[in-house]
């Protein structure tokens, strides 16, 4: 395994065990850090989602400011409540639900009305959990049915007066860190007392059904309710203030309430009146007010229309709390460039669509979670490949000015017996070979450094040896490839002949090399040569303690660009006709393999064409 596959797998590695703690954690509910950020984000996807019509099960009759202006005082007395729910039974409800805390004793003829009323039908009144601390704080997790309940310090119940008449539910809501409610507790304890809440006695009075609970979950008559930690029910809002069907009070009391607004439906009666203060912000409305938070539970319990939030849910959050870091740290592993960027781009768009076209139909993935759980390994990874990148440039960089530092090869003791040599530039004929290695630059981002390192060097070392027994000089290594000059440091009438058989002998140990690196190395590495013969001028460049001897002049570009004639044309080597030429009839490239030509060709950046030649080995594979 490379150094670089190492490092990905421990990326992978890490990302995946950060994920699934914060999965871990998501599924106990200990993630209240990242609650401000899941409340926000559920804000948008509601409104993305856009409001929906209320079901027609629940009507609330509003004591609003119309009210109390018929009746001249708030809180309207309770002679006044009897009347409505008079009024309102005359049409058989199903139920009428108080969300009103009737705590207080007001006067006996009053109290004593209003109780008669209550009795005469089906009716439900709100009590409220007191906390100690004025948060409200739940049981340990000891894994039964009450898991995790809100314990109160204390009830507010309704007078006892009230009370024997008529069922109770606890009106209290849970709310964010923004004051929005996005559960309803179903059940709330004290000590061994435990109350259920308003919204489900009243869908329990509605279903004429005694709830029965099991872990994660309420069975409601022939209906299953699902409910989150600690049988707290997810709520979301169908729209603003009015989106449940609301009626004044003042309607009521002046007997402008009709049938099909009342018969069979669950009626909830609350205080919506300028100042009341029971109001809370969502995503719809700023101000909305309780009576219709508590009626909007009431509805989706009722219908089953609510968005669902459970066990199962939070483990599929856990998934993506996973799986979704694993993605893209893979991503950002196999390609840092466009292509990464775009398949990144792709899987977090396609993930967001998931999550929204699930909380569109009713399940509430968390959108905080994966997002907490992908975005510190994806910034630590990608930052520690800028970092690694910076010193592994850095590193090529060191090597490459320690290869040029050197001189060229079989240039030393001549340079020692003759310092001036080359101290002018010096016009000559001479032969030009390159030979340069294909698709070298992608393999070495796989390999890494220091196996690029060895690999460069296994090249060089062959290189440097077949030159140097054809009495070439190699003026420099580039990289990947290297520039090799014959006619230094002194022409002679061999050295067209000697640069064809360095070709030849470079092609079969370029082979034999590639042929003995492994097969997934090797397949991705290929090679290609251009020669040339003709006029250059040799000189030494730099100044001080830094030169280098090297051969410039058209010979050198066209010999150059000759390689990417021979890869074109899937040929070893492509020569010009004029290397062919001097070299002579009785050269090695007519003995060892396959000449094709001539042919004419353009050189990229030179004016006209060339005749050249194209070269193949007997041996080809």
């Amino acid at each position: 395994m490379t150094r670089r596959a190492r490092q990905i797998l421990v990326a992978l590695i890490l990302a995946g065990v950060w994920g699934a703690g914060i999965g871990l954690m998501h599924v106990r509910g200990n993630t209240w850090f990242l609650e401000r950020v899941e409340a926000t984000l559920t804000d948008l996807r509601t409104i993305i989602r856009g409001r929906l019509p209320a079901p027609d099960t629940v009507t609330i009759i509003a004591i609003d400011d119309p009210a109390v202006s018929l009746v001249g005082s708030y809180p309207v007395p309770r002679s006044t409540l009897a009347t409505l729910i008079d009024e309102i039974a005359r049409l058989d409800p199903r139920v009428i639900a108080m969300d009103l805390l009737l705590v207080d004793r007001s006067r006996p003829d009053d109290d004593r009305r209003l109780a008669a009323s209550l009795a005469k039908t089906t009716t439900l009144l709100a009590g409220a959990a007191v906390f100690a601390s004025g948060k409200q704080l739940t049981g340990p997790a000891n894994g039964s049915t009450l898991d995790r309940i809100p314990d109160a310090a204390s009830f507010l119940l309704p007078q006892q007066e009230f009370a024997g008449v008529s069922a109770v539910g606890i009106v209290n809501v849970a709310t964010d860190q923004s004051g929005t409610p996005r559960f309803i507790p179903m059940l709330f304890k004290k000590g061994d007392e435990v109350q259920p809440s308003f919204p489900l006695r009243a869908a329990a009075l509605a279903a004429k059904a005694d709830p029965l609970f099991v872990p994660g979950g309420i069975t409601l008559g022939d209906r299953h309710v699902r409910t989150d930690i600690g049988q707290t029910f997810p709520l979301t809002f169908y729209g603003p203030r009015g989106t449940i069907k609301t009626i004044s009070a003042a309607q009521v009391l002046d007997g402008q309430l009709r049938k099909e607004d009342i018969a069979g439906k669950i009626i909830v009666i609350g205080a919506t009146v300028t100042g009341g203060g029971d109001v809370f912000p969502t995503p719809f409305d700023q101000v909305l007010p309780g009576v219709e938070v508590i009626s909007t539970a009431i509805t989706q319990l009722v219908t089953g229309d609510a968005i669902v939030r459970d066990r199962h849910i939070r483990l599929v959050d856990a998934g993506f709390a996973v799986g979704l870091p694993l993605v893209l740290v893979g991503l950002l592993a196999w390609r840092r460039s466009v292509i990464g960027l775009a398949a990144i781009i792709a899987v977090v768009c396609t993930w967001l669509a998931i999550n929204m076209v699930a909380f569109a139909n009713g399940i509430w993935l968390s959108a905080a979670i994966p997002i907490a759980a992908a975005i510190p390994p994806l910034l630590l990874f990608g930052a520690s490949q800028l970092l690694l990148d910076r010193r592994r440039a850095q590193h090529f960089a060191t090597q490459s000015k320690m290869l040029q530092s050197v001189q060229a090869p079989g240039l030393g003791k001549w340079l020692a017996r003759n310092p001036d040599f080359l101290a002018e530039p010096v016009r000559q004929d001479a032969a030009v070979v390159f030979i340069d290695l294909s698709g070298f630059t992608g393999l070495s981002e796989v390999l890494g450094p220091i196996a690029t390192r060895e690999l460069l060097n296994g090249f060089y070392d062959f290189v440097d040896a077949e030159v140097a027994a054809c009495n070439g000089t190699i003026t420099s290594f580039m990289g990947d490839g290297a520039m090799i000059l014959f006619g230094l440091p002194e022409p002679t009438s061999q050295d067209a002949a000697n640069a064809m058989l360095c070709c030849v002998k470079l092609c079969k140990r370029t082979k034999l090399w590639l042929a003995s690196l492994p097969a997934s190395t090797a397949s991705r590495v290929g090679f290609k040569l251009g020669a040339h013969f003709g006029t250059v001028v040799a000189s030494r460049l730099g100044g001080g303690d830094r030169q280098q001897i090297t051969a410039t002049g058209d010979t050198v570009n066209v010999a150059s660009r000759l390689m990417e004639v021979a890869k074109k044309h899937g040929a070893e080597l492509a020569l010009s006709a004029e290397i062919l030429h001097v070299a002579g009839q009785g050269n090695d490239l007519h003995r060892t393999g396959t000449l094709e030509g001539p042919l004419e060709t353009e050189i990229r950046g030179r004016s006209g064409s060339i005749t050249i030649w194209l070269w193949r080995s007997e041996d080809k594979t």
